[in-house]
C-alpha cells in the first residue's frame, strides 16, 4: 500500500484489495482491511475527531445510569459539517472507492457519518442491523468502521455474523435489549460465524446495512474512538419510512422526496469511476 504523511493520501487509491474481495464481500456481508490509512494519518485527523465529539457530546448522565443504548457508546453525527478538517476525512476518495468497488456500483455519495466513542467500561453495543434505519430502496449501502486506535479485544471492536446479511429475520428490530437477545439467538440458531477480530492501527470494516453486527464492552482503560461513514449507491432512491426511526432519518436528506433519488445539499457523490 502507498504511504504518505501528507493528507493526500485520502485521495491515493487503495491498493489492498483481493481479486476476490467485491465477491467476499456479497458472501460475507463484511470485510475487514489493513493499512486502509497509516498511522500519520490517523494522528492527524484524530485529535481533531475527539476534540468535536467533546465539544458536541450531549450526553451527560453517569454511565450507571444510562439504558443499554446510552451505554453502548457517545454518538455524534454529521461532524462533516462542523469541521472543515473533519470533512477532508469523511469526503475522502480513498475510503469512497473501496466502498464502491465493494459495492459494485460506479458511483456512491454520503448518507451520513457518526463518530462512535466507547467509554471505558462502556456496555456492549446489541446485534442489530443498521439498514433498519434507513430509509432507501436498496441494500447497495454499507458503512465503514474505522478505529482511531489499535483495538484490542478488550476494547470491544466490532463484530459479525458472517453471511447475516441474507436471512430476513430480525429487520424489524431497533438497536435494544430485545435485539441483542432474538438476535443473539438467530444467529446460534443458524449457525452464523460470530467474527470477532482485533484492529491494528489503520485496519477498517466495511459491512452491509443488513449485515448482524455487534461489540462488547470496553475493558481497556482508554475510550474505544472510532470514526463512521455511511456510503450509498449514489442511484439510490428514497423510500417511503417503515418505522419511526426512519421518518427521523429522513433528516439526514433535507429536501429528498419519495421515491427520487437521494441527490441533496447534504448527501453529495464522494466517488464515482466515471469522473
Amino acid at each position: 500500500m502507498t504511504t504518505t504523511t501528507d493528507a493526500s493520501l485520502l485521495d491515493l487509491p487503495y491498493d489492498g484489495l483481493a481479486p476476490t474481495a467485491t465477491a467476499d464481500f456479497n458472501r460475507d456481508g463484511f470485510i475487514h482491511l489493513s493499512g486502509v490509512l497509516d498511522a500519520e494519518t490517523i494522528a492527524r485527523y484524530e485529535p481533531t475527531i475527539t476534540s468535536e465529539v467533546i465539544r458536541l457530546n450531549t450526553q451527560d448522565l453517569p454511565l450507571a445510569e444510562r439504558d443499554t443504548y446510552g451505554k453502548a457508546f457517545l454518538q455524534v453525527g454529521n461532524l462533516w459539517r462542523e469541521n472543515e478538517k473533519v470533512k477532508e476525512l469523511v469526503f475522502s476518495r480513498r475510503l469512497a472507492g473501496i466502498a464502491a468497488r465493494l459495492l459494485g456500483v460506479h458511483a456512491v455519495r454520503l448518507y451520513h457519518d457518526q463518530a462512535l466513542y466507547k467509554e471505558p467500561s462502556g456496555g456492549i453495543t446489541p446485534w442489530h442491523a443498521d439498514q433498519y434505519y434507513w430509509p432507501l430502496s436498496s441494500d447497495r449501502c454499507l458503512t465503514i468502521w474505522l478505529p482511531l486506535q489499535e483495538t484490542p479485544l478488550e476494547m470491544g471492536p466490532l463484530a459479525f455474523a458472517r453471511g447475516s446479511h441474507n436471512f430476513a429475520y430480525g429487520r424489524d428490530l431497533a438497536i435494544s435489549d430485545e435485539s441483542e437477545e432474538r438476535l443473539k439467538q438467530a444467529v446460534a440458531e443458524q449457525n452464523f460465524e460470530d467474527v470477532v477480530e482485533p484492529f491494528a492501527l489503520g485496519d477498517a470494516t466495511f459491512h452491509r446495512g443488513w449485515t448482524f453486527h455487534h461489540a462488547g464492552p470496553n475493558r481497556g482503560t482508554e475510550p474505544r474512538r472510532v470514526m463512521t461513514v455511511i456510503y450509498m449507491d449514489a442511484d439510490i432512491r428514497i423510500t417511503e419510512p417503515t418505522n419511526d426511526h426512519q421518518q427521523a432519518d429522513l433528516s439526514w436528506m433535507p429536501g429528498a422526496v419519495i421515491g427520487q433519488v437521494a441527490d441533496t445539499p447534504l448527501t453529495p457523490v464522494l466517488y464515482d469511476d466515471r469522473v
